[in-house]
């Protein structure tokens, strides 16, 4: 096994996990990336100048579609599915026909087995997914919408924060392969103002024009789920070149380093 150690950096094409707020211009960075081809599972980009496949019912259309990527030709350099939330229905869906069920809460018996069975299937995306990157060398971005969660803190006090609307096993499981989970959000400020009867209210004001500076924060924190392994530490416009030049940059910074 000594002769197989590898050593150095081994550049691949990013896996990038982009999640917010509706409309806040999630797949218009997925149309701003190299040559992008859409797996579309939900009906939002008639306004977006893309290529797509049909729109996807079932899970079925969503991997022959990732199937025909793999074996036909084509100058596609980015896989772009939209969203990951809309796909885990058609993930629960193909399980409850299986069980013959309503919900994935009755799959297998109940006792969230639906969930855990779920992740055989995500499994089995991400290998479709890894066969794209590596042997196509292609970008893969996936889009999700955001929920805000209750997290647990086990050295502090609970508290709220964003995070993809996922089940929370399907969220672990592809926030933890992909290299970079970005949070697309606008720039805020709150104060307090009284509100009389010794009671004050938190005003929320935009930073910027149009609603507020649109943003991706790129490491995590107690407000959202993030993080990069390509050492961006700081927020970026919200955009995909943006977030390209900020990894090149810090891609050199490290060859650099290492030279």
């Amino acid at each position: 096994m000594l002769s197989k150690v590898q050593s150095g950096r081994i550049p691949k094409p990013p896996r990038v996990l982009c999640y917010g707020v509706e409309g806040i211009g999630k797949s218009t960075i997925g149309s701003q990336a190299p040559k992008p081809i859409f797996v579309q599972t939900e009906d939002g980009l008639d306004e977006i100048d893309c290529d797509r496949f049909p729109l996807a019912t079932s899970l079925d259309q969503v991997t022959t579609a990732l199937a025909d990527l793999e074996r036909e030709q084509h100058d596609y350099e980015t896989v772009v599915i939209d969203s990951l939330d809309w796909l885990e229905r058609l993930v629960f869906d193909r399980l409850c026909a299986e069980h013959n069920v309503g919900s994935i809460e009755q799959v297998a018996g109940g006792y969230a087995k639906g969930y855990t069975l779920a992740l055989s299937i995500w499994r089995e995306l991400i290998h479709q997914l890894n066969v794209l990157r590596n042997n196509r060398g292609m970008v893969v971005l996936l889009i999700a919408h955001s929920k805000v969660e209750r997290f647990e803190d086990p050295e502090s006090s609970p508290y709220d924060r964003y995070s993809p609307r996922l089940h929370k096993h399907a969220s672990a499981l592809l926030c933890e392969w992909c290299d970079a989970v970005v949070f697309a959000t606008r720039k805020i400020r709150t104060q307090s103002e009284d509100a009389g009867f010794n009671r004050k209210r938190t005003i929320a004001h935009a930073i910027g024009k149009a609603g507020g500076e649109r943003i991706l924060r790129c490491v995590g924190s107690p407000s959202c789920v993030a993080k990069n392994r390509y050492g961006i530490t700081e927020e970026l416009p919200l955009s995909w070149p943006a977030l390209m030049s900020a990894l090149s940059s810090h891609q050199q910074q490290g060859a650099n380093a290492n030279g």
